[in-house]
């Protein structure tokens, strides 16, 4: 547990830094690394849903290694 909080900690201090670094703005570099975090937990939960659906098994099955890449 203490990995997974010092890499939330490191994430967030990332988020904060580069986006401060781009816009030069505390404000948005501040909402920025609070709603970035907030968005992929609600994307992970689609992204969970999506991989569990037999469709993706079945896309899946047909991306192993060594299998040929199927012609579009």
């Amino acid at each position: 547990m203490t990995k997974t909080l010092s890499f939330g900690l490191l994430h967030l201090g990332t988020s904060f830094t580069v986006t401060y670094a781009l816009t030069g703005s505390m404000a948005v570099a501040g909402a920025v690394t609070f709603v970035e975090p907030l968005a992929n937990t609600v994307l992970h939960y689609f992204f969970d849903k999506y991989w569990d659906h037999p469709r993706a098994r079945g896309w899946r099955a047909q991306w192993r290694p060594g299998h040929a890449v199927p012609e579009a």
